[in-house]
């Protein structure tokens, strides 16, 4: 931790204040999605496969409004984190008004369209700003989801003791507050594009005919699968376990912390021993072995004794991901060529969220198979698979080591390919 604090305090001021905003923001989301698909299947009614779509579609509609990026090239970078933020509000504030499936349904794509907003522009202002030391930036920037992620789940435990609508006004509240905060002292910054005559569709087809991140952000298209499974796979099956909400803080509170202590030096220590490529497969191998723990026989004993496989699992699939997402995120901005980096980040979020939508739906399809033909390891043995799969695909498309990362040197419209 105090490594992540000295990092932390290396960077120059916008890079902090993203880094505070990513905090507030993953505490906003996570006091309310680890109760959201419990609401909606005990609370609303739906049955599982409905809230597999309805979780889905918030992450599918990070990706579907792929403008977001190129407005964040076009117009700049904090316009479009301030307007993520502000509509983010508005989907959780529906979440709070609102108790009907369509209703609900309209308030996740809202926050994912919300996330379109911002999170390329989040992530194209960062790579800009730290284009020196990102891998390392991101690094801290996904220390700081987690601690969101660490902080938002104890916000919620007391919370939730007066229901679900009063989780979602808490996010309310939090997300107008950062809006303000980053209207105020987040320092304006315009990517190259900024100002731009070239039609935006132009900026669209660069990025969907550079065949190296396409094939790139294919091959990563399993691990949003995979990592959306601590939202949606383990939740379920820690109520299947202990029918109750402690287990889901649990699981959340270890993962972020998790993520606080061994982030940082754990990008450290991949990058002495790897190139960007080989830390990545190695990241999506360990996200697949770790379902493996739950496809042996089930624990017998009490109810910390039953969750013991589920918390393997997930703490595995956390440092998987921690492995994995600083390179990810580093790799897209050099394959971007340091151009319209906002416009690759939001294809790359199109692609996660076909990803979250695919992993969503075969895990719940499975988990209903499971249950009705007694096959209990369906789901996690067809994720195991599935993050193999997505490891040797990515071994192929980084040979040469391709996806080492080079220093950015943004060129101009006309030169570029």
């Amino acid at each position: 931790m105090i490594a992540t604090l000295r990092q932390f305090r290396s960077f120059g001021r916008p890079a902090q204040i993203l880094f505070i905003n990513e905090i507030g923001v993953s505490i906003a989301l996570l006091m309310l999605v680890p109760y959201l698909a419990d609401h909606l299947v005990h609370g609303v009614g739906v049955a599982v496969w409905i809230v597999g779509i309805v979780m889905s579609l918030r992450h599918f509609s990070e990706g579907l409004f792929v403008i977001g990026g190129t407005l964040a090239d076009r117009i700049g970078y904090k316009p479009m984190i301030i307007a993520g933020c502000l509509l983010k509000a508005v989907g959780c504030g529906m979440y709070a008004a609102f108790g009907s499936l369509p209703w609900v349904i309209a308030a996740s794509v809202l926050t994912g369209v919300s996330s379109a907003l911002f999170i390329p522009a989040n992530r194209a202002y960062l790579a800009h700003e730290e284009s020196e030391r990102i891998v390392d930036a991101f690094a801290v920037f996904s220390v700081c989801r987690r601690l969101g992620v660490l902080v938002g789940p104890l916000v919620g435990i007391p919370l939730i003791a007066f229901g679900f609508r009063t989780v979602s006004l808490a996010s309310v509240v939090i997300l107008l507050a950062l809006a303000a905060a980053q209207w105020r002292f987040l320092p304006a910054v315009s990517g190259p594009e900024t100002g731009s005559s070239r039609p935006i569709w132009a900026d669209w087809r660069e990025a969907l005919s550079n065949r190296p991140f396409l094939a790139f952000a294919g091959t990563m298209f399993a691990s949003y699968a995979l990592t959306f499974q601590i939202t949606f796979g383990l939740p379920l099956e820690i109520r299947h376990v202990s029918a109750g909400h402690a287990g889901m803080t649990v699981l959340f509170v270890m993962s972020a912390i998790l993520g606080l202590a061994l982030q940082v030096r754990l990008i450290t220590w991949c990058e002495k021993r790897w190139t960007a490529g080989q830390a990545m497969v190695r990241g999506l191998i360990l996200m697949g072995v770790a379902f493996i723990p739950l496809m042996l026989p089930p624990l017998q004993g009490s109810t910390v004794v039953r969750l013991l496989p589920i918390l393997v699992c997930a703490a595995t699939l956390s440092i998987g991901s921690m492995m994995l997402h600083p390179f990810e995120m580093a790799t897209i901005a050099n394959l971007s060529g340091g151009r319209v980096i906002g416009t690759y980040y939001s294809v790359n979020n199109l692609l996660s969220g076909f990803g979250g939508v695919f992993g969503n739906l075969v895990s719940a399809a499975a988990l209903g198979l499971s249950h009705s033909m007694g096959m209990a390891s369906l789901p996690w043995l067809v994720l195991l698979l599935l993050g193999l799969l997505s490891a040797a695909c990515l071994r192929l498309v980084d040979r040469g080591d391709r996806l080492s990362p080079v220093p950015l040197r943004p060129q101009s419209a006309a030169a570029a390919p």
